[in-house]
């Protein structure tokens, strides 16, 4: 509860800001209909999302499209929207009562992990983090993304393979990465077989130990399958639809995203073109995304060595696909939500470090970016 409680404090703070930034002109987006001091909170993918809740999905081959965007969220937020009749304050709702549920199953996740202190610095890290803004109240799907990945973790180590399958359609219906949910849902079932046999419990397995799980699993376990079926589902419903099952890939290349795949991508040229030719403040939040992208990557042995094989691969995978797919880093911020294992294992290291001085500067450098990001998102300026 006490996470809850916070989350709902900075969720407050956060919106009063929101509402204190919204310029007294007439409103940036004629189509909202909610009240007019929230309008900082709808950005950029908002829009998006916004017209796939009330007009549903298009697609033009080569052009920019709706159908970019996985549909749990917006779907959600259209359910919402018949109860409530506004889709604007239906959108940013969803968002923070899925963002307060993820705190709180996060919190549950980490106390059966770390200690108490570990546990409160890792959600304290979460609630501070520079990019969380986006799960207080921005009309964007990370928030239900986030809830319905930890939700499919927490069931499993629960013994519940079949309603973490449930949980995990979510997540692969809601962002490309859900495909991480699925492979890390497997390795972490064959990693919890394995365990049980060997009498090991929790403590990290040899590779060789974890790929014997294959042995002990149990009919029950194939749950965690059913995951897949969210991806699934949206492929054929592109392929009926459009004749095109991988059409929200082809759509990432169109002019004004750019985010082919290719050298020129993974190599990051279009960085270096913002770095020496682009807008200053662009270049900085780009070349900050990627110094967050290479902590992460750093703290991969640790999410390794503290909690195991399934959650190692969930979290390659889930920062792996942004990091190679962006063609600047821009996003990578925001993805990083979904690495709940990194916030984990950044905590464990602040809380055994002999630096002890150094976990309160990480707060306070964290609450400092939060407050800057959300004024800066909130007046129109593209963080991530």
């Amino acid at each position: 509860m006490a996470a809850v409680a916070g989350f709902a404090s900075l969720a407050v703070l956060l919106t009063i800001l929101v509402g204190a930034l919204q310029p007294d002109t007439p409103r940036h987006l004629q189509w909202l209909t909610g009240p007019a001091w929230l309008d900082g909170w709808i950005q950029y993918d908002s829009g998006w999302y916004y017209r796939i809740a009330t007009e549903g999905y298009a697609y033009t081959p080569g052009q920019q499209s709706s159908i970019a965007f996985f549909p749990t969220y917006p779907v959600l937020v259209r359910g919402v929207t018949s109860l409530l009749g506004d889709t604007q304050v239906s959108g940013m709702l969803l968002t923070a009562v899925a963002g307060a549920a993820s705190i709180a199953l996060f919190a549950l996740w980490a106390s059966g992990r770390l200690t108490l202190s570990g546990t409160f610095t890792a959600v304290l890290l979460l609630l501070l983090y520079p990019y969380s803004f986006f799960l207080y109240g921005t009309m964007y799907a990370d928030a239900v993304f986030l809830l319905t990945v930890i939700g499919a973790f927490v069931l499993l180590e629960r013994r519940h393979p079949w309603l973490a399958g449930l949980v995990g359609i979510l997540a692969t219906a809601g962002r490309p990465v859900g495909i991480a949910v699925l492979v890390g849902l497997v390795v972490r079932t064959l990693e919890i077989r394995a365990g049980e046999a060997s009498g090991s419990g929790q403590r990290r397995l040899p590779f060789r130990a974890l790929l014997d799980g294959w042995r002990y699993l149990r009919l029950t376990d194939a749950g965690v399958l059913l995951s897949g079926l969210g991806l699934a589902g949206w492929c054929t419903y592109l392929w009926l639809t459009y004749g095109d099952p991988f059409a929200f890939v082809a759509v990432e290349s169109a002019p004004g995203w750019d985010q082919g795949s290719g050298w020129r991508t993974w190599l990051k040229v279009s960085l270096l073109g913002q770095i020496l030719h682009g807008h200053p403040q662009t270049a900085v939040a780009c070349l900050l995304q990627g110094l967050i992208c290479l902590a992460a990557v750093l703290l991969l042995g640790r999410v390794w060595r503290r909690f195991g094989w399934g959650y190692l691969v969930y979290t390659l995978v889930v920062i792996g696909i942004p990091i190679l797919g962006s063609k600047d880093f821009m996003g990578c911020g925001r993805y990083l939500l979904a690495a709940f294992p990194v916030f984990a294992a950044g905590a464990d290291l602040l809380v055994t470090t002999r630096y002890r001085w150094l976990r309160p500067v990480v707060f306070v450098v964290f609450a400092a970016g939060l407050v800057a990001g959300t004024a800066l998102y909130a007046t129109g300026f593209e963080v991530s």
